[in-house]
């Protein structure tokens, strides 16, 4: 990561807007590639290299989450905060078609649990919670491809989470210290609170930025 003065205005190259917007290097490229789109800034070109102002940086990042919050689906919020449902009743509270659409940032933050006889794991939230984590949202993923064009290969569904830092961090001490992958998933998850499914995903998302 880079920062700079140029002409008396703070500017950060491409992975300073990533560490600053607290996303994936790729999703950057991603978003200056189809600037026009997002309306990302131009940037300007400074000894080979791009660079963007800090205060467009911002400004695109606060108009970018907004819209995106705005494509969300509107919430169901009757009922009693502390009653607990199960995921087809958290799948209508957020007006998903379907139980298995329920995001991992849900089902990672179950208010109970139970372990079934065939080995699955029963779910179920206060409503509060659910409440709470669609409220957390900051709407869909970018798809990266225009439908019947080829083109740059799209970001991974992890590229805007906060969490892929974590998971990349982890990868590095594992190669600093020469320790093997196997156990990593477990090891984020603990970190992180989170399901080791989940973390597997992060890691798996957070190598495939590390290879690019």
């Amino acid at each position: 990561m880079a920062t700079r003065t140029i002409n008396g205005r703070r500017a950060v190259d491409r992975r300073g807007v990533a560490a600053r917007l607290r996303v994936a290097y790729s999703t950057v490229n991603h978003w200056h590639r189809q600037r026009a789109r997002f309306n990302f800034p131009e940037g300007v070109s400074c000894d080979g290299r791009d660079w963007f102002w800090v205060e467009e940086i911002d400004t695109f990042h606060t108009t970018h989450l907004a819209a995106k919050r705005a494509q969300l689906t509107t919430i169901d919020r009757s009922g009693d905060p502390d009653e607990l449902v199960g995921s087809g009743t958290a799948a209508k509270i957020l007006r998903y078609g379907s139980y298995r659409n329920l995001p991992d940032t849900l089902l990672d933050q179950a208010d109970r649990t139970e372990k079934l006889p065939d080995g699955r794991i029963r779910r179920r939230w206060f409503r509060r919670t659910v409440w709470a984590v669609a409220d957390a949202r900051t709407g869909r993923q970018s798809t990266g491809r225009t439908l019947g064009i080829t083109g740059p290969r799209k970001p991974h569904p992890y590229a805007d989470d906060p969490r892929l830092a974590a998971a990349a961090a982890l990868l590095a001490e594992a190669t600093n210290t020469g320790q093997e992958a196997r156990g990593l998933g477990v090891e984020l998850a603990r970190r992180l609170g989170i399901g080791e499914r989940t973390a597997q995903r992060l890691l798996a998302a957070a190598n495939s930025d590390l290879d690019r």
